[in-house]
């Protein structure tokens, strides 16, 4: 029987018989997982174990979605997700870092510290302002309020430039700008215990060790997800069919936003609503291999300038790894502005970047340009009154 004809307007209605659709059912409850990103292998995962059916459509020619754990230059990079929480492997020291302005003079660190204490203060006191306003606002307003409660905690000159470089920090860790962040959440992971670590082999081992023995379909881009009587059917691009007793969705909001996929019937107001006011951050990455370490042994190497799109950081994965690697990083809008750019053209500004604080620095044996869109809808947001 066509699986089309299971998904008929009398099917829907629930006119034909529930036991000609049993006759089509495997005896194990089946499940399709759209996206064999970390969320949809981990779903997956679980189902299997538990005994379900399970099949995995993925649109790309590869797993992992946002993770993507790049081998060109012949070690581990990841040029997706890169941390998290309580590694074993090795334990990120955040505060290890030498900024440089942007003549190449490095700054006191001193100067480095002092700075990140006021900025945590201003941002203890943003917490302030959260509770006194009931409706959301951007982190940025939150700040703006709190220096101007508190002009104490402005800083000029150099220090100014120093927290501009801590405020592009924040924006690289939500993928965003600082006029985009909620205010209401972007600490919510405060919740989670542990640290950050780095994955020094990669979230690779992780992808693969989840997607052990699963039926993965790669190069299946899902264009339709009809709901029927007892059953869903999956659609792909090519008009295949592929029926189940349910389907769980873990594709990007942003392929959602787009409306890339057909919901029949359709997704309901509410859903359709929070869909749409639910933010995607943007962030890139370009890795350059050198063929000798001639960075100082920190794990940042930042350029600290007047506001924070024009700051930027190094990390140094030689650190961690061993690698004679650096990953420069760019979110928000500074990351849309660098796609423009030609994978050469972006590698020469990046080497620009690093110049500025290393004259002498060697041209790179290799470069690596990734466009990571991230998805952080619970801290990026979109308000009328944040434009």
């Amino acid at each position: 029987m066509d699986p089309k004809q299971l998904f008929s307007t009398n099917l829907i209605d629930g006119t034909i018989v529930a036991s000609h659709i049993k006759r089509q059912c495997s005896p194990l409850p089946s499940v399709i997982v759209i996206g064999a990103g970390i969320s949809g292998l981990a779903a997956a995962r679980s189902l299997c174990d538990a005994s379900f059916e399970v099949t995995i459509l993925e649109s790309r020619d590869r797993l992992g979605g946002r993770i993507n754990t790049d081998y060109s230059f012949g070690c581990p990079v990841d040029m997706g997700a890169s941390c998290g929480d309580n590694s074993v492997l090795y334990d990120h020291d955040l505060e290890s870092c030498m900024l440089f302005n942007t003549d190449g003079h490095q700054v006191p660190q001193q100067i480095v510290m002092d700075v990140g204490e006021t900025f945590k203060r201003i941002l203890e006191e943003t917490g302030k302002v959260r509770d006194e306003d009931p409706d959301d606002m951007s982190v940025q307003q939150a700040i703006s309020v709190v220096l101007n409660r508190h002009p104490e905690l402005r800083q000029q000159g150099l220090s100014h430039e120093v927290l501009q470089w801590y405020i592009c920090r924040m924006e690289a860790w939500f993928a965003a700008d600082a006029d985009m962040i909620s205010l209401k959440t972007w600490d919510q992971e405060h919740v989670l215990s542990g640290g950050h670590g780095l994955m020094v082999q990669g979230y690779d081992p992780v992808i693969k060790a989840l997607a052990k023995d699963l039926d993965i379909r790669l190069n299946h881009r899902v264009t339709k997800i009809s709901n029927g009587f007892n059953k869903v059917m999956v659609t792909v691009e090519d008009g295949t069919n592929f029926v189940a007793d349910a389907v769980i969705v873990t594709v990007p909001v942003g392929i959602l936003k787009a409306n890339l996929i057909e919901f029949i019937p359709k997704l309901p107001d509410w859903k359709v609503a929070a869909i749409a006011d639910l933010g995607v951050g943007n962030e890139n990455k370009i890795a350059l291999r050198f063929d000798k370490v001639f960075w100082p042994n920190v794990e940042l190497l930042g350029v600290v300038a007047p506001t924070s799109y024009a700051c930027g950081y190094f990390l140094n994965l030689h650190k961690a790894t061993g690698h004679p690697i650096l990953v420069y990083m760019a979110a928000g809008r500074f990351a849309y502005d660098l796609e423009k750019l030609s994978n050469e053209s972006a590698a020469n500004f990046v080497m620009q970047q690093l110049k500025k604080m290393f004259p002498d620095a060697s041209e790179p044996v290799s470069s690596s340009l990734k466009l990571c869109f991230v998805s952080i809808e619970s801290c990026v947001f979109k308000q009328p009154n944040m434009a």
